[in-house]
């Protein structure tokens, strides 16, 4: 089955072809023998009843520094593709929203992966508000003495953006730290959205375990330990990613969350788990799949693809 097959991504310049979920996916695609086409988001567009993009051929090739190729620049009608695959990173701003909601317009006909109207209601630290058994505790507020009072009855909390990614913007406040108005008035300062607080779960320290799941499935984990001094664990940010087995307690959560992210069209889940408790559950622009293939040698995207490929049939 040769699909012509389409990726909304961040510039392709800057891939790190040792680490980038998008590439790997982009490579078994190209060894399967599909067609690829890349655009970045700004190429997106709605005219005359149609959603458009000022796209390019791809050819994908694993050679640092010079990972790519582009053909001609040609502006393409999406609905005429098999496959579109949402994968810029965020931070989930209106620009991204607004993909999402052009992207709906082609799809099933065109299938999105992941569904955009699931992306759009279910973003990382929203969907586990679903899940309360499974996760620590936690608040959404924008309100100071909201967040006051969290810390107040949970004393060792993370604070972080709603809408953020990588690690940025998140910060450990201990029993005696007294800089939660400050952060509070600095996110205000950049915009009106809430802010998230979880308790501290000390288990981070031992990592932040990365569970993938294709269609609803767990496939793997990788276990993510913070560099000395960090309590963020993400690899953006230094985190260092080793072989870890998947728990019972894993197969748990994976159990409960993946019906309902197959139902809903996330065909490529990453979720957060820390000492047994689910923390996010990443279905933007997750990542994690190369770290698995090389300490596991599982190929997700290989499965990641003969998932599409069915839906693609059906």
């Amino acid at each position: 089955m040769a699909l012509k097959v389409a990726f909304q991504m961040d510039p392709i310049e800057d891939v790190n072809i040792d680490g980038d979920s998008t590439f790997r996916i982009a490579e078994e695609a190209q060894a399967r023998g599909h067609s690829l086409f890349y655009y970045t988001p700004d190429k997106l567009a709605f005219q005359d009843g149609r959603v458009t993009a000022r796209c390019w051929p791809l050819t994908v090739r694993r050679k640092k520094g010079n990972h790519f190729m582009l053909g001609e620049e040609q502006e393409i009608d999406l609905g005429d593709w098999d496959v579109v695959w949402l994968r810029q990173d965020p931070p989930f701003d209106m620009g991204y929203i607004t993909s999402t909601h052009l992207l709906d317009m082609i799809h099933p006909d065109t299938l999105v992966v992941n569904d955009p109207f699931w992306v759009r209601n279910y973003p990382e630290k929203l969907l586990v508000l679903a899940f309360p058994d499974l996760t620590p505790p936690t608040t959404i507020a924008r309100d100071i003495g909201t967040l006051k009072a969290f810390k107040e009855k949970y004393g060792d909390i993370i604070l972080k953006p709603l809408y953020g990614n990588g690690g940025a913007g998140v910060f450990r406040l201990g029993p005696e730290d007294r800089n939660l108005t400050s952060l509070h008035e600095l996110f205000a300062g950049m915009n009106n959205e809430p802010l998230i607080a979880q308790k501290f779960l000390p288990d981070v320290a031992a990592g932040d375990k990365r569970v993938i799941l294709v269609d609803g499935i767990a496939v793997g984990a990788i276990n993510r330990v913070p560099a000395k001094g960090e309590t963020r664990s993400n690899m953006h940010v230094g985190g260092r990613p080793e072989k870890v087995e998947m728990t019972a307690r894993d197969l748990e959560i994976c159990e409960r969350i993946g019906p309902l992210l197959r139902e809903k069209g996330q065909v490529f889940v990453g979720i957060d788990v820390i000492g047994g408790n689910l923390t996010e559950i990443n279905v933007t622009s997750p990542t994690g799949i190369m770290e698995l293939d090389r300490l596991d040698g599982i190929n997700v995207s290989e499965m990641i693809w003969e998932a599409i490929e069915r839906r693609v049939k059906r």
